[in-house]
């Protein structure tokens, strides 16, 4: 997790706002140190618990499942290229990642 708000940081210049759910990883002490010391960049807002609907996330792997849907791959590498190149052709749509985030209950 750290890694990744510093890849972050590195690449967003501006403020960021992150918007997360209760998971333990984001619970961590040495996660909540580093969003301390980096307050003035890292803006966090918590899902309420049980709120998947106001999850843009949620809505991205349902995309990603409906891409799988009737695939049969033959071993786990296979599964997880398949799953690599939906994601990726979600990631790559800006139409889609937009429509993710109008479907969810967030308001923007």
């Amino acid at each position: 997790m750290l890694d990744f708000l510093r890849q972050l940081q590195r690449h967003i210049r501006r403020p960021i706002v992150l918007l997360w759910d209760g998971g333990p990883i984001h619970r961590r002490r040495m996660v909540q140190d580093y969003i301390a010391r980096n307050r003035h960049r890292l803006h966090v807002y918590r899902f309420p618990a049980y709120a998947p609907e106001l999850n843009p996330d949620e809505y991205i792997w349902t995309q990603g499942k409906a891409c799988l849907a009737n695939d049969a791959p033959n071993d786990i590498e296979e599964l997880n290229d398949d799953l690599r190149a939906a994601l990726a052709r979600i990631g790559n749509s800006q139409s889609l990642l937009r429509a993710c985030l109008r479907q969810s209950a967030l308001f923007f």
